[in-house]
């Protein structure tokens, strides 16, 4: 399959590095506004480097393009891709409205290309261990859930982060990876509540209430300005057990299920999935696969409008202070 990247910062590295070795894939072309990126990205992946990136697809004729822009581009981009008949594997989130979401997963259906949204969360090893054993009744009907992901604030590349109209903010931008995992194990959310402090430029604190139509409640946090490395944890709480994980201390899942007796309580360890390549490795060939398969992925297209909706919905209840029920402000 021959590939583009359009945006070489960190995703468009990630994906380049990843792409340069993935069998039966050949990146093209790559292009960036900034020269430098672009011939770095070209370089892990053996691409030819560009700065215009409509003068990359009409020289290079890619099958598929990766999008990695700022999220406030996406809409524009993926829109004239679609017109041009190219399949699209773009970041998350989809766009900062649910109305630019769902006119771009529209545009594409009209066109006969596929949409993907790179939510993550659901290719890495611990998330899915986590939501196969739910899945699978290890611990019994899974009713409460807490996610947490707190990192550094992002600057270096750009100071749009710092542009809630650019990026959406932390719940759009971080929180909506626990948001998406969250909706893929627990199902239609019904109602949220929210709250979100900003106390300097490089600090924003997000806590939201995820209520679902099963009777599930998921408490997630988002931090952006931790001080410390890079932190994900969660915990599942079924009627027959509980499942942990925290980035900090293991690299598999503490799950604790109960049983007849005190002295057979004991804490299984249960390992991660081996990997040879990283989520967003994974994540790229499973969306590679069912372009030409023709078959559906793990997270659709509809997957990334609800993501988006339910975002939404936290930002608006974190600026009224009251909870909002789904199907309400949501632009």
């Amino acid at each position: 399959m021959n590939i583009a990247i359009i945006g070489c910062g960190t995703m468009g590295m990630t994906h380049a590095h990843n792409l340069g070795k993935m069998p039966g894939v050949k990146v093209s072309g790559v292009a960036d506004l900034i020269q430098k990126r672009a011939d770095q990205a070209a370089e892990a992946c053996g691409a030819v480097p560009y700065k215009d990136w409509e003068l990359m697809l009409e020289q290079v004729k890619p099958d598929t393009v990766v999008v990695c822009l700022p999220t406030y581009l996406h809409k524009s981009l993926v829109l004239k891709l679609a017109e041009r008949g190219l399949h699209i594997i773009c970041e998350k989130p989809a766009a900062l409205t649910l109305e630019d979401a769902k006119e771009m997963k529209a545009a594409c259906s009209k066109h006969g290309v596929r949409l993907f949204i790179g939510h993550v969360v659901r290719f890495f090893p611990n998330y899915r261990n986590a939501f196969d054993q739910v899945r699978s009744g290890k611990i019994g009907e899974a009713k409460m859930a807490y996610f947490k992901r707190h990192g550094s604030y992002p600057i270096g590349v750009s100071f749009w982060y710092r542009d809630r109209s650019k990026s959406g903010g932390v719940i759009m931008d971080l929180m909506i990876h626990d948001i998406d995992f969250a909706c893929w194990l627990f199902g239609d959310v019904e109602s949220v509540y929210a709250s979100v402090t900003k106390p300097s430029l490089s600090m924003e604190y997000a806590q939201v209430t995820l209520k679902f139509s099963s009777g599930a409640i998921a408490n997630l946090t988002g931090f952006w300005g931790y001080a410390g490395p890079f932190t994900t944890q969660f915990e599942i709480s079924g009627k027959e057990g509980i499942i942990r994980f925290d980035s900090n201390q293991v690299q598999s899942l503490d799950l604790k299920v109960a049983t007849g007796g005190d002295d057979q309580k004991v804490a299984v360890q249960v390992p991660s999935s081996p990997t040879l390549h990283d989520p967003y490795y994974d994540e790229v060939k499973h969306f590679i696969e069912c372009i030409r398969e023709g078959s559906e992925p793990i997270v659709s297209a509809a997957d990334a409008c609800r993501a988006v909706e339910i975002a939404l919905a936290c930002e608006h209840s974190a600026q009224t202070g009251q909870p909002v029920r789904m199907g309400g402000i949501t632009s």
